[in-house]
């Protein structure tokens, strides 16, 4: 009897290893503190939303029209052997899976492959043209919020006068003009004044100073069109995130204190309505990086935007890959730094 009673209690008895150590697992991930629970989120979404961005890439690029094999043999007699050691010898005799499998290896080596047309490593053609690519990204970025700042306060500030009203009609003009037409226009209405095409001149002094400044004559136009489309929307921003702080309480008790509107301004309303422009400079610094490829082509600037143009015409498959990557991986870059500067600059994320 008793033997049965102990069997029966035994097999009743719960088995406390998988739910204790389920229990376990779950009380470690909620001890975490909240910040690296945010971080960590934020970046397994970050490189998720990479990891679709490589497999949407090598999918897109097989899918345009054009034979690379063909592109680099135009004009040349070539028989159907070469044409077939040739597809051999760039891979592409291999099924589209396995294309796959050697495109991902690459990229876990940091090997972005070599260039059907140029036959150079990828990654070298990417770090040429990269600063150049940052070098107009960033001016035009940092002209275009010091605009976009200025002009947003005082148009918020004196909102409904003959100011506001021009500039912000203005913004929205630009804001919806496309850049190549843009660019189209300045080169016409500018001919003369500036340099249409490259980065620098054929034949340079040896001056350092003289070649600083040939680049930035050379930068003024490709510099201009990204700054007249890409500043009304910072200026937009931060006058809407004004006109909201405007009627708040602690304004009016800023004011009954006798402080001058000028301070009111300036102490107040502006840096509480900073918040909103902040994190979109960030997030669209990666859109103006990967919105260069017409204003470059335009103005033939040696970046990524024209690098991407010229991988077009071939196609040339893992140059096109590869800056594509790297665009991609910019605006995820960028997206992540704006969603964590948020959660630092705004307490109410914090404690959320």
């Amino acid at each position: 009897m008793t033997s049965s009673v102990t069997v029966t209690s035994t097999d009743a008895a719960p088995d406390p290893g998988p739910r204790g150590s389920g229990r376990r697992g779950a009380a470690g991930v909620k001890a975490l503190p909240p910040t690296v629970r945010f971080v960590a989120s934020k970046l397994g979404g970050a490189l998720a939303s990479f990891s679709l961005v490589v497999v949407l890439g090598f999918l897109l690029f097989r899918m345009i029209p054009g034979d690379p094999v063909a592109t680099m043999t135009r004009d040349r007699p070539t028989s159907p052997e070469q044409l077939a050691a040739l597809r051999e010898r760039l891979g592409l005799d291999k099924s589209i899976p396995e294309q796959f499998v050697d495109y991902v290896s690459g990229l876990l080596r940091f090997d972005l492959g070599t260039s059907y047309v140029y036959n150079r490593p990828v990654s070298e053609m990417i770090g040429e043209r990269f600063w150049p690519t940052v070098l107009l990204v960033g001016t035009a970025t940092v002209l275009a919020v010091a605009l976009g700042l200025w002009l947003g306060v005082r148009a918020a500030w004196r909102r409904g006068s003959t100011f506001d009203r021009v500039n912000t009609g203005v913004a929205l003009t630009l804001w919806s003009v496309p850049q190549f037409w843009l660019g189209l226009l300045l080169l016409i209405a500018t001919q003369g004044l500036f340099p249409s095409r490259g980065m620098r001149s054929p034949v340079l002094p040896d001056d350092p100073v003289a070649q600083v400044l040939d680049v930035a004559h050379h930068l003024v136009l490709p510099c201009v069109t990204l700054l007249a489309v890409i500043y009304a929307q910072y200026m937009l921003v931060m006058r809407s995130s004004l006109l909201e702080e405007m009627g708040a309480d602690y304004l009016t008790t800023a004011r009954a204190k006798g402080l001058r509107d000028d301070l009111v301004r300036r102490r107040h309303a502006v840096p509480n309505a900073l918040l909103p422009t902040v994190t979109l400079v960030f997030l669209q610094f990666g859109m103006v990086v990967s919105g260069t490829v017409t204003v470059e082509t335009v103005f033939s600037w040696p970046g990524l935007g024209l690098l991407t143009y010229q991988a077009l015409r071939g196609p040339d498959l893992p140059l096109l890959q590869g800056v594509f990557v790297v665009l991609a991986g910019s605006v995820l870059l960028m997206n992540l730094v704006a969603e964590l500067l948020y959660r630092v600059l705004d307490p109410r994320v914090r404690e959320s």
